[in-house]
């Protein structure tokens, strides 16, 4: 019998008081993100990169949605 295919549960949590979400996929924290770009490079760093961010049902959003980064001013590329 072939092994079901895993699809990871991503959360991004509800943002601290620095406006800043941790990433966890299970019990596992992957990172800590302070801008939606933080959690594009924390899922290629969890070889989880094939996973569209904004477009993705893969992920639970908690607290707001990808565009929701509290306290955050501007983002410096």
């Amino acid at each position: 019998m072939a092994n079901p295919t895993h699809f990871p549960h991503i959360v991004v949590h509800a943002p601290a008081l620095d406006g800043s979400r941790r990433v966890t996929e299970g019990d596992v924290t992957l990172g800590i993100a302070s801008h939606l770009d933080d959690v594009v490079e924390i899922l290629r760093l969890a070889d989880l990169d094939r996973i569209e961010v904004e477009e993705t049902d893969l992920i639970e959003w908690q607290g707001g949605g990808p565009d929701d980064w509290p306290g955050l001013s501007e983002h410096e590329l």
